[in-house]
């Protein structure tokens, strides 16, 4: 039972940091296509600013919990994925210091630097992030030991790709929506512009993805085998359609909260999906590792499930505490504090 409980929450707190993290990374990737004058650019900085390096906490929590949870799936996990991890992590790395670093000096030379810098992490994080669930829903090839069979261009198969441009597509879509809510003028109708030409993308790419998913993977198994956990997926398909109808409408609010329920809703499709396994064998089911046979023991589960149910309320109390005090849209004038970015 508690190894159940925990793997659902190694799901949720994955959901959530796609959620939070994801309109930060489609927000950098789209830095040179909505912003064009230093005015504009430092307001779509100011607009993630208050927000990333919380929204990254949630990345550290899922992966200490399932170092804490289940060890040996973060053994063998981060041991298989160590090539693409390092990548990923370098990104998230230099997506800090572009964001930290472009203000410190007015050079142009030295700003158009990091801005591309930022973009082109942005983009390649969001991708990895992808590539690498997408090839956990796969199953990777690791054998009895936990060993991988396999190098790095194992993992840039059809599917793991199709993965890749799935999350990017999600969160292009997220961060010119969460523009369109913090801009004025300009930078917001090219926002506008962007989110409602990303959304048919998005739906064509999610359409394609759902239907290798049925082929590639047996994610599906446990949604026909429990029909009630198909509210999972529909409540995804309920969240893109109800973006473009906010979009539409030009509530740009209710469009990001769609948006957040597509993206949170398609992760725990992933992760329900997956249940019992936590990284699936693509050479023999048998070596699969599970929620079972990886689990760190009772007691160990117990105190996390203590610990958690405490501070994680207090994570979310102060987080919302946050985005709802920097709620306002960003201008000009905000960009006059010593703080701004």
């Amino acid at each position: 039972m508690l190894e159940t409980i925990w793997f659902v929450l190694w799901g949720v707190l994955w959901a959530v940091y796609f959620m939070l993290d994801g309109f930060d990374l489609g927000l950098g990737a789209l830095l040179p296509f909505l912003a064009k004058k230093e005015e504009e650019k430092r307001i779509l900085y100011n607009s993630m600013g208050p927000f990333w390096d919380g929204n990254e906490v949630w990345l550290i929590t899922a992966g200490g919990v399932t170092f804490a949870a289940f060890p040996r799936t973060y053994a063998v996990l981060f041991s298989s994925l160590y090539s693409a991890l390092m990548l990923l992590l370098f990104c998230l790395i230099f997506r800090a210091v572009a964001i930290e670093f472009r203000g410190k000096q007015a050079s142009p030379g030295w700003r158009k630097a990091w801005d591309a810098c930022l973009t082109v992490v942005s983009a390649a994080a969001a991708i990895l992030l992808g590539v690498a669930f997408a090839n956990i829903f796969e199953g990777i090839p690791i054998d009895q030991d936990g060993v991988y069979q396999g190098t790095l261009l194992t993992l840039l198969n059809p599917y793991g790709l199709l993965g890749g441009a799935l999350f990017l597509a999600l969160f292009l879509l997220h961060g010119s929506l969460w523009q369109a809510i913090k801009a004025q003028g300009a930078l917001h109708e090219r926002s506008a512009r962007a989110a409602r030409a990303i959304w048919p993308v998005l739906l064509v790419v999610a359409v394609v993805f759902l239907g290798a998913t049925k082929f590639a993977t047996s994610l599906w198994d446990n949604y026909f085998r429990y029909p009630l956990l198909l509210l999972v997926p529909l409540a995804a398909v309920a969240g893109l359609l109800g973006t473009r109808l906010f979009i539409a409408r030009k509530a740009w609010w209710k469009a990001w909260f769609s948006s957040s329920l597509t993206i949170v809703a398609a992760t725990l499709f992933g992760v329900l999906g997956l249940y019992p396994n936590l990284l699936p064998s693509s050479l023999d089911p048998a070596f699969s590792l599970t929620a079972a046979n990886s689990a760190s023991s009772a007691l160990t589960l117990k105190i996390m499930l203590v610990v958690a149910l405490v501070f994680v309320p207090i994570v979310i109390l102060y987080q919302g505490w946050v985005y709802h005090l920097f709620r306002h849209k960003v201008t000009e004038k905000d960009l006059a504090y010593e703080e701004a970015h």
